[in-house]
């Protein structure tokens, strides 16, 4: 049964199916929760990286909590990732990015970490910049790539995607076309070779491993992107979180946001069945699994929608939520089955 994980900024829920509704079970009250992983190696084992209190892991799919053991200098997790390729003492390689911009990569479980310290040598560096914290920067995404185990994808925001084919020893700059606000990149394992990229400045998409990029904004009336879902079923059909702008995304007062969806070829098409009003729906962020092809999960706020036909329509979850829940701005969202 897919369990599904949504980090907010005030903690982290666990939604399980119990009959006809979803129970939420929530963990890490206060905190502020931004990025989620689950070791597809060990899916009893799951990440959680919050902007004030580190890196947390769950042994038991979600039920309870630790730090990980083992110290990041910085107490900003802002990504966290596990490689679907390399294992060790049947854990899945972890990757931490944090704020400020850095890398680390741990072979037991975040017990030990090990800094990819060539990323701090990329020239556009002096560049990168966090519009709400412009002083400081951040790794905002980790996408090891599905076939090939040295490939490794950083978005940095706001800096764009960085490249290296040598496992993080050594790192190639954003290549022209690729966006430079990076929110969510993605590949797929029968797509060798493809990775998309979800951006402030719209959507750019690589067909050779991130060495060339390509923008494909046509079709859609919102280009500031937040989500990004690739069907595990098809590596052609992608749907989106798009809004006017950073305000309309993320502030309530001006929220705006609407889904899109790309499939085989055709342009972008806004969708609708089942979805609220884009007028006063925060962005949205967006997950599968690779057990459920032709499936997508899109949340906003604590509304969780489920899509069965490949993004075409889409149903809200029925969520039985705790009276003493006032968390609303969620942050990621991930899923497990274990």
């Amino acid at each position: 049964m897919t369990q599904i994980y949504l980090a907010f900024d005030g903690g982290l829920v666990v939604l399980r199916r119990q009959q006809e509704k979803w129970v939420s079970t929530v963990s890490l009250s206060g905190k502020q929760c931004q990025c989620l992983a689950i070791d597809p190696h060990r899916p009893q084992r799951s990440y959680c990286g919050t902007f004030d209190a580190g890196l947390w892991c769950s042994d038991d799919a979600g039920v309870s909590w630790q730090p990980v053991s083992g110290v990041l200098p910085h107490d900003a997790v802002m990504a966290v990732a596990v490689s679907p390729l390399e294992e060790a003492g049947g854990l899945g390689v972890l990757w931490a990015g944090t704020e400020p911009s850095a890398l680390f990569r741990s072979d037991d479980g975040g017990r030990t970490w090990q800094e990819k310290r060539a990323l701090q040598a990329i020239p556009s560096k002096s560049t990168w910049r966090f519009p709400p914290r412009p002083w400081t920067h951040h790794v905002r995404w980790i996408e090891p790539d599905p076939v090939v185990a040295d490939h490794l994808y950083v978005g940095i925001e706001l800096g764009g995607v960085m490249r290296s084919l040598d496992g993080g020893e050594s790192w190639e700059d954003r290549k022209a076309n690729a966006q430079h606000d990076c929110h969510t990149v993605r590949t797929h394992p029968a797509a060798p070779g493809f990775v998309y990229e979800a951006a402030g400045g719209g959507f750019a998409e690589s067909h050779d491993g991130g060495a060339t990029w390509q923008r494909d904004d046509g079709g859609r009336r919102y280009h500031y992107l937040w989500g990004l879902a690739v069907d595990p079923g098809n590596p052609a059909t992608l749907v989106v979180s798009g809004s006017p702008g950073p305000g309309a995304a993320h502030n309530d007062q001006q929220a705006a946001a609407a889904l899109y969806r790309r499939s085989n070829g055709s342009g972008w098409q806004l969708l609708e069945q089942g979805l609220p009003d884009a007028q006063g729906t925060r962005a949205y962020v967006l997950a599968t699994h690779r057990a459920e092809p032709g499936i997508f999960y899109a949340a906003t706020r604590r509304d969780v929608y489920r899509s069965a036909d490949g993004g075409v329509s889409w149903a809200q979850l029925p969520i039985i939520w705790p009276d003493d829940a006032t968390f609303t701005t969620v942050t990621a969202m991930a899923l497990a089955a274990p």
